[in-house]
């Protein structure tokens, strides 16, 4: 099967690409074809243009064959850490440019934009790992999870993606060797669980 794999963090040696690079091992051990996109070193231009935005709009050659590629995956895992409760600009980009209507999602015959849409995605399965520094309790009480909202019902559910599974690790600043390694087997196991021969994939 085919999976996109996408990362967005400037650093690459971040905890970020360490979790990115363990999920890609572990798809291809599993046999999966990835998709691989680190959006930083790719200098992914995230600035959409307005003749690119109706369905039949001017797209560059660069974004179509990233929206083939999305097109194409039967599942979606994005890597990338909580920066004000979002994702960094580039990530939300890459979403505006990408996950264009024919591709992602279109409207009913006759639909201005005012209604509900229907999902065009075929990947079944979602998975979206965010790092924090922020403890849950303050994230809960005082923020109440943004992330959450957005990826799964702004973006994936919207798009017909409906088993969706995000995962933080936190407080990543103050996180030392051992809590790193097990954060790396824990998504391991996440991989397995959702994308493993046993489901069929």
């Amino acid at each position: 099967m085919k999976i996109s794999l996408i990362v967005a963090h400037p650093n690459t040696s971040s905890f970020n690409f360490a979790v990115a690079e363990t999920v890609r091992r572990k798809l291809e051990q599993i046999g999966h074809q990835v998709y691989f996109h680190d959006l930083y070193r790719e200098k992914f231009d995230p600035l959409i243009r307005y003749e690119e935005i109706p369905a039949d709009g001017q797209v560059a050659p660069e974004i179509l064959e990233y929206c083939r590629e999305l097109a194409d995956s039967d599942g979606i895992v994005i890597v990338h850490p909580n920066w004000w409760g979002q994702p960094p600009a580039i990530l939300k980009g890459w979403v505006d440019r990408v996950l264009r209507p024919g591709i992602a999602y279109e409207f009913e015959e006759g639909d201005g934009g005012e209604g509900v849409p229907s999902g065009l995605l075929k990947a079944h399965t979602a998975i979206v790992l965010n790092t924090s520094n922020t403890s849950p309790e303050r994230e809960d009480k005082v923020f109440g999870d943004p992330l959450e909202l957005i990826w799964k019902e702004c973006i994936f559910d919207f798009c017909g993606v409906k088993s969706f599974y995000r995962k933080m690790f936190r407080v990543v600043v103050t996180s030392g060797e051992s809590e790193r390694v097990q954060w790396l087997k824990e998504t391991d196991e996440i991989i397995e669980k959702y994308f493993g021969v046993e489901n069929g994939l």
